[in-house]
């Protein structure tokens, strides 16, 4: 069973080095899901050689990109393969909530030698098998989900379902409430390939600040709790 961090700061990827943890999806921005990290925190991941998968995001909300979104993030993905990045991590939708297949093809072409990842956008999709046959027909490697849910609770059967309509030609990683709670449930029952979890609590930052922030920060000991909890079975 692997263990995924989704790790957006410096704190939460020396955590994923302390941990020991299989790998970590970089981003930053958690209380917008999660954006495109910038170029020294790649740098900084890679650096503690951690097996490093860059989010591929340039803005909130949805996943249907335009034109000028998605040169972004081509030229995210060719700095990512130029660095030494391990994989990406990306979603591309049309209009009408399908894997956005013209966009796809183009990301499979630059992103040669490098894991790719489709994240939660998947979650958003109609038909999820047709979506998971597409998938799998341009060689992504995995794909993150709740099971068309919220989160992985409520979505519990579906990821079932999911893994045994995968037969292993593409992985299934749960993710999206995962806690030292439920994480023991959602291996025994609906058996992914791997685990992925943010363990982040609210924060706030610089209290006497004029600019003080809340934000979601990773939290030591629900990492700790979390890897625990999966490594115990």
């Amino acid at each position: 069973m692997k263990i995924e961090l989704c790790a957006a700061s410096n704190e939460s990827i020396l955590l994923a080095k302390e941990f020991n943890i299989d790998r970590i999806e970089l981003c930053q921005n958690l209380e917008q899901g999660g954006l495109t990290p910038s170029a020294g925190i790649i740098e900084f991941a890679l650096s503690k050689e951690l097996e490093t998968n860059v989010l591929i995001r340039p803005r909130a909300g949805g996943f249907n990109y335009c034109e000028e979104d998605f040169l972004i993030m081509l030229k995210d993905i060719e700095y990512c393969k130029k660095i030494g990045a391990h994989g990406i991590v990306i979603g591309v939708l049309t209009e009408t909530n399908e894997i956005h297949k013209n966009q796809l093809e183009q990301i499979v072409d630059i992103s040669e030698g490098l894991n790719i990842t489709f994240h939660r956008a998947f979650d958003d999709t109609i038909e999820w098998k047709r979506s998971m046959e597409i998938l799998i027909n341009y060689g992504v490697k995995r794909i993150l989900t709740s099971g068309i849910s919220p989160n992985v609770e409520t979505g519990i059967n579906v990821l079932k379902d999911m893994v045994s309509f995968a037969k292993n030609r593409i992985e299934i990683m749960a993710g999206g409430g995962i806690n030292a709670a439920n994480v023991q449930k959602i291996i025994n029952e609906a058996k992914p390939n791997a685990i992925h979890f943010s363990a982040t609590s609210k924060k706030l930052l610089d209290e006497e600040s004029l600019f003080s922030e809340t934000i979601l920060g990773v939290d030591r000991k629900k990492v700790m709790r979390i890897t625990e909890a999966i490594r115990s079975i």
